[in-house]
């Protein structure tokens, strides 16, 4: 491998390492091929830092409790989409588009009704338009992506019922 080589193949991981900052994205993998035998195979990730929990701070206890004391009720958990049984899941890493092409009506709205096979959405992925179906039938009850955003596999994308 020459010296020019191997420096373009740097700056190109470097480029890759830039897209996956810029995009907020985990994962990234790439294949470049150079002639028959000879291509460079590229896997760039990072890890996002874990939540830093805060220190708990333990009030004194009362010296006598009340005979009657209501109990606070409890925060309900945040709802996580892609736990919904009803959620539509990226099946690849790429930029989701609501529409056919710019300009024209979305492909689905909430509140549609929608059949299986029906397409939702499009994945732009390595210059590739790919259609994503409607896995079920069903009434689209949330879009969670923007028209443009880049998205990761596995990410939830809308929620059919």
């Amino acid at each position: 491998m020459t010296k020019t080589s191997h420096e373009a193949d740097v700056a190109f991981i470097q480029a890759l390492a830039e897209l996956l900052r810029e995009h907020d994205l985990t994962e990234l993998q790439v294949k470049r091929e150079y002639g028959e035998d000879d291509s460079l195979d590229v896997r760039v990730s990072r890890s996002l830092p874990a939540p830093v929990a805060a220190p708990v701070m333990h009030a004194p206890a009362p010296l006598a409790m009340p005979a009657m004391q209501a109990a606070a009720p409890a925060a309900a958990p945040a709802e996580d989409p892609a736990q919904h049984p009803g959620a539509v899941t990226s099946p690849m890493v790429g930029t989701a588009y609501l529409q056919p092409e710019p300009g024209s009506d979305s492909f689905v709205k909430v509140g549609d009704t929608v059949t299986e096979g029906q397409t939702l959405l499009i994945i732009e992925a390595m210059k590739t338009m790919n259609h994503i179906p409607a896995p079920r039938a069903g009434t689209v009850r949330r879009i969670l992506i923007e028209d443009g955003a880049p998205v990761e596999y596995g990410a939830p994308l809308m929620i059919i019922e």
